[in-house]
């Protein structure tokens, strides 16, 4: 119950109650089932070998309407109907009357489950009718599906709230996605915070047909939440994902600047080490493709060492002063942008794709720029 509390308390749900323990209420459930043995709507069943008997609930054979809130009204056949076990014969309550009691002692208004419980709901509509209580509204909405169309499980990939926590999800992206799981709002409408959701979830406008989880989805719709969070909120988020890594001890001020030079590109938290890793000082590794693409060309060498010298020489160390140094650069060798900023952006990355360049000079500051540089010169030269 501690791990369910916890991940309530991450999606930023309350309770008014609670948790309640079934194991613990024995005292209430009993008494009840007594109730209805005297009333002669119940009876013992034979004793087992252990001599103890089973409080059982005498069902009339009629049919049994269920008014439910997403399929409308759901008839079942008295015929299909059995006896009800109220306390099992070892004393401990049957689920479908431990339901029934305690909804009714909490005053549950709506029951809102998966449809795998319509089987139930006749069962607990019948115990409402024995105990003279009045039942709640009922809706069953339809199971997710996973892509291939079975009940979502584990071989589907994350489906717990600590596993999307655990891989960088944000609380409000996943509420967000999940409330669209079979209902829309309207007006293709599809980022919506919590008070839009509130206000405008009815559950007249739940689908009767059973939702796929996307994954892929849910990883857009959290992309869009990171773009529109704040960059320190965000940073005080991620410090505990980054436990074990090499980012673990790192400043949120360092943090908060990372994530806003990864932009867009950052669609989980749990992508920050890999997406961020030459943001780190130290040596870096280069992608065979970056290496192949822009290192390959003649001159490449003496384009970076070039570079390097009005790095070095920049002052002051601004955007400004090192936009007309690298634009020097380019003009004294009669050679494109392209041909300066691409291989500058392996060396400096190891990457082929990256935030802008003068972003991640400001970010590394001269002197690990000036080292990725030496690093990838020395490289070029072993590779000649």
């Amino acid at each position: 119950s501690r791990e369910i509390i916890k991940e309530l308390a991450w999606l930023g749900l309350d309770w008014d109650e609670g948790p309640i323990f079934q194991s613990r209420r024995t005292g209430i459930y009993l008494p009840l089932a007594e109730q209805l043995l005297e009333r002669g709507l119940a009876y013992r069943s034979e004793p087992n070998t252990e001599g103890k008997t089973a409080i059982i609930l005498r069902v009339q054979p009629e049919d049994i309407n269920i008014p439910d809130r997403v399929y409308g009204l759901i008839s079942i056949s008295g015929a299909e109907l059995k006896d009800i076990v109220l306390v099992k014969s070892d004393g401990s309550p049957a689920y479908n009357f431990a339901c029934v009691v305690d909804d009714h002692e909490l005053r549950i208004s709506h029951v809102i489950r998966g449809d795998d419980h319509l089987p139930n709901t006749p069962k607990q509509l019948l115990l409402y009718r024995a105990l003279d209580w009045e039942p709640p509204i009922f809706a069953h909405l339809p199971l997710i599906l996973g892509p291939d169309k079975s009940p979502l499980s584990k071989r589907h990939g994350a489906t717990s709230l600590r596993a999307f926590r655990e891989k960088g999800i944000l609380a409000e992206a996943l509420v967000n996605y999940l409330a669209l799981l079979g209902w829309s709002p309207g007006g293709n409408r599809e980022l919506l915070d919590r008070e839009e959701l509130i206000r405008e979830f009815s559950l007249k406008k739940v689908s009767r047909k059973a939702a796929v989880f996307d994954h892929q989805k849910l990883v857009w719709m959290n992309g869009r939440y990171l773009q529109q969070s704040d960059s320190g909120k965000l940073a005080r988020t991620l410090q505990p994902l980054l436990a074990g890594t090499n980012w673990e001890g790192i400043s949120p001020d360092r943090l908060e600047a990372v994530i806003t030079l990864l932009g867009h590109r950052l669609k989980t938290l749990g992508d920050f080490p890999k997406l961020a890793d030459y943001c780190l000082e130290g040596k870096i590794s280069y992608e065979p493709e970056a290496v192949a693409q822009h290192w390959s060309a003649p001159g490449v060498a003496g384009i970076l060492a070039e570079t390097r010298e009005a790095i070095a020489a920049a002052e002051p160390f601004s955007r400004e002063k090192l936009e007309e140094s690298l634009r020097a650069v380019v003009d004294r060798r009669g050679n494109k942008g392209g041909a300066l900023m691409h291989p500058l952006r392996v060396a400096l990355t190891g990457r082929k794709d990256s935030p802008g360049i003068f972003e991640i000079i400001h970010l590394l500051g001269r002197k690990t720029t000036l080292a990725r540089l030496d690093q990838a010169l020395d490289f070029l030269s072993r590779r000649a």
